[in-house]
């Protein structure tokens, strides 16, 4: 596996890392067993960058990921975040971004993790009614005592990323990007280049629906929350369907898969994609995908059937889109 250095850190990760959200929540039956085993066949394949949230599964894909590398700790990047609060029995509770809070998560996320320190430690999403100085402020307090050792943003607008980064270096900027997903092209892209932030992309594959695999409403777990996305639902469906046939297209004709070329895409524009797996054969191909090379014409065939803005329907409820051009 190829590693690359995140900018604005001494981590050396592997170029394509390993969401673990979907292992505890979200995507079906929890299988923890198959889980724990694509784990293990990660680290086994170098692909070292791991991401968690305390919000997955309450607190339960961070205990997955302590159990998995126990063990192994400093062969893993470990990259958890804070700020999506849940209840008792998984309510969500909203965001929080006070100061005080995120010293009690990162204390949480530690025991659950059972480690003393985390690499990369992301806010979430960014408190409206806390200014991101004091919570980047109380971040870096985190650093100084040795608990956390670089800081990250997720979903954060560009302002927000300026201010956090003059109160302390950040790191990486996690947000969804896909060949469904390409708005970050506009602005993120040139103020992480000019601030020297890695670009995380979550969702690299369109939450599944860039596999491929997806053909029917019907194929998705009763339990699934993609059910309830926008560009999952109704004429949306099928549009998005027609607009995946053009990807498979193009990935027949170079001899891969479509998420081999969704992903090869993505870190063609030295971007570090986290998809997302809880089985080790897809673990294994999105692993492939680091060894494709994209001619530039290929490049721009893949972009000309997914311009940007092409998908149907928006990638968040109306409720959950993040917004890009908050103060």
């Amino acid at each position: 596996m190829k590693t690359k250095r995140l900018k604005n850190s001494e981590l050396e990760v592997s170029v394509l890392g390993l969401g673990c959200m979907g292992m505890s929540e979200y995507y079906g039956i929890r299988k923890d067993a198959e889980s724990i085993r694509t784990l293990h066949r990660a680290a086994e394949l170098g692909v070292n960058f791991w991401d968690t949230a305390d919000t997955y599964g309450a607190g339960a894909n961070e205990k997955l990921i302590g159990k998995a590398f126990k063990g192994r700790r400093s062969e893993i990047v470990l990259a958890t975040k804070f700020g999506s609060v849940r209840g008792k029995g998984g309510s969500f509770l909203g965001i929080n971004g006070r100061p005080e809070y995120v010293k009690s998560a990162c204390e949480a996320s530690l025991k659950r993790l059972g480690t003393d320190y985390i690499d990369l430690y992301y806010q979430h999403r960014v408190d409206p009614n806390v200014p991101i100085e004091e919570t980047v402020g109380a971040m870096s307090e985190l650093v100084k005592e040795g608990k956390v050792r670089y800081l990250g943003l997720s979903e954060a607008s560009i302002n927000q990323i300026k201010r956090a980064h003059d109160i302390h270096p950040i790191t990486a900027l996690q947000t969804e990007y896909s060949l469904w997903s390409r708005e970050a092209e506009d602005d993120l892209f040139s103020l992480c280049q000019e601030l020297e932030i890695e670009f995380v992309a979550y969702s690299p594959l369109g939450r599944g629906f860039l596999t491929g695999q997806i053909k029917h409403f019907e194929d998705l777990a009763e339990d699934d929350a993609r059910r309830y996305l926008p560009r999952f639902n109704g004429e949306n469906f099928q549009r998005n369907v027609d607009l995946v046939k053009h990807i498979e297209s193009l990935a027949h004709q170079k001899g891969v898969t479509p998420s081999q070329l969704a992903l090869a895409w993505i870190m063609a524009q030295g971007v570090t994609p986290i998809p997302g797996t809880k089985r080790v054969e897809y673990l294994e191909e999105n692993v492939y995908s680091s060894e494709i090379e994209l001619t530039p014409a290929e490049i721009a065939r893949i972009e000309e059937v997914s311009p940007k803005g092409i998908a149907a329907g928006d990638r968040h409820r109306e409720e959950q889109i993040p917004d890009w051009s908050a103060k």
